[in-house]
């Protein structure tokens, strides 16, 4: 009887909505002067209406349906707005230049896509429980559906990025950027086929024209959160934000640094405009985290450039140098060449006069510095530093609690204070 009564009900649902949908069908949309978010929302209503007609008999939880196709989703990935959604339907939505969240109508702050593993194990351990099989989703990777061809042209265009011929490399990487612009399929392809490589590395390659191509390519093989697993002005700001996105999982900040991906980026914070050495630094502390990668930021000349930002409040750029410098500093190479009184000087005075962050930050370079060497520590409490510290353990930001509180026990313990 339940069976019944909800196949009556989904049969007069889907007359209603055959009714609705003939309605927006024929909606004089310009001339009632609709805004286009309206006419956003209706397109979607109309696909999922008739997306209704594939659903089967059984119940499936709602959040488990894309809000887009109310098809059961294989692939679900979390949007700027925290929804859910097939990420073959958002794509489809974004690669038409709607940048609206499809469920909230919010504009979307970026175009990330994360994908949502906690719901796909949910509906996979749905799907086995109730004998329910996910519709296999085939890729679509040329409208001709010649996947073979593609694939063969993307293989010959990556190994070309390679190519001792100048001329080959420029229509690579122009094919490349070209093909990984509006379709998710072609960016999957380029990257599992060793496309990331060889595209970081030219972006130190000396021609302007190749290294915004290397830049927008990467670019556009960010967008989808799958291949950052796989992972001049202008181009070189650009090329620093597509080295931080790409290198946002761990994989890649091992892959960013063994295809020479960091010394561009100690060029950049030494030589580039403001914007780009923010974009550098922010790109170059992501990248430190991974032990190897230090050494090749020390070596890339990320030092003498960031003690120089420390001088310029104007910039806004002090706590980044900071967090970069304690990093730097976690390795013995990076202590050695920071291991300038100068530098002392300069943390201390950030320490009296900073923000809490720049304290925090500044305490942190210190506690490392201190602890590998009592000399710096005897400098700084000739410049002062003992009470700013004090206050810091009882006043500061947590961390800067810890690392001041930290540093105090250190500073007793050094025979020279003692």
């Amino acid at each position: 009887m339940q069976v019944l009564a909800s196949e009556a009900v989904m049969s007069r649902f889907h007359a209603v909505y055959d009714k609705l949908n003939e309605a927006l069908d024929d909606m004089p949309y310009d001339e009632l002067g609709v805004s286009v978010e309206v006419q956003d929302q209706s397109k979607i209503f109309s696909v999922s209406s008739r997306t209704l007609e594939k659903l089967p008999s059984l119940s499936i939880p709602h959040e488990f349906l894309c809000p887009i196709t109310l098809e059961i989703m294989t692939d679900p990935v979390i949007v700027a707005t925290g929804q859910t959604y097939e990420r073959e339907s958002i794509q489809k939505w974004l690669d038409s230049n709607h940048r609206t969240c499809p469920k909230t109508g919010q504009i979307l702050r970026h175009l990330l896509m994360v994908p949502n593993y906690a719901l796909r194990n949910l509906i996979l351990e749905w799907c086995e429980k109730n004998d329910f099989e996910l519709p296999r989703k085939a890729i679509s990777v040329g409208s001709d559906g010649s996947s073979s061809e593609l694939v063969k042209q993307i293989s010959c265009l990556v190994q070309d990025l390679s190519s001792s011929q100048l001329n080959a490399r420029r229509h690579a990487i122009l094919e490349l950027r070209t093909l990984s612009k509006d379709n998710p399929d072609n960016r999957i392809l380029i990257a599992n086929m060793g496309g990331v490589t060889p595209l970081v590395q030219l972006l130190s390659f000396p021609d302007s024209k190749i290294q915004e191509h290397a830049v927008t390519a990467l670019l556009n093989l960010s967008l989808n959160n799958a291949n950052k697993r796989n992972g001049m002005d202008e181009a070189r700001e650009n090329s620093a934000a597509a080295l931080f996105s790409v290198s946002m999982l761990d994989e890649n900040k091992v892959l960013v640094g063994s295809a020479n991906g960091i010394p561009p980026l100690g060029d950049l914070l030494k030589n580039g405009t403001v914007q780009g050495k923010k974009d550098a630094a922010t790109a170059l502390v992501n990248l430190s985290l991974h032990q190897a990668n230090k050494s090749r930021a020390i070596k890339a000349g990320a030092i003498p450039p960031l003690l120089d930002l420390l001088e310029d409040q104007n910039l806004g750029m002090i706590d980044k140098a900071l967090s970069l410098l304690w990093l730097l500093a976690l390795h013995p190479e990076g202590r050695g060449e920071l291991g300038r009184l100068s530098l002392i000087k300069t943390l201390v005075e950030i320490i009296k006069n900073g923000t809490p962050r720049n304290k925090e930050c500044a305490t942190s370079v210190l506690l490392e510095l201190g602890l590998h060497n009592s000399s710096f520590v005897l400098a700084s409490l000739q410049y002062g530093v003992y009470e700013h510290l004090v206050d810091i353990a009882r006043n500061g930001t947590n961390r800067g609690q810890r690392k001041a509180y930290s540093l105090l026990q250190h500073m007793s313990k050094c025979e020279h204070i003692a």
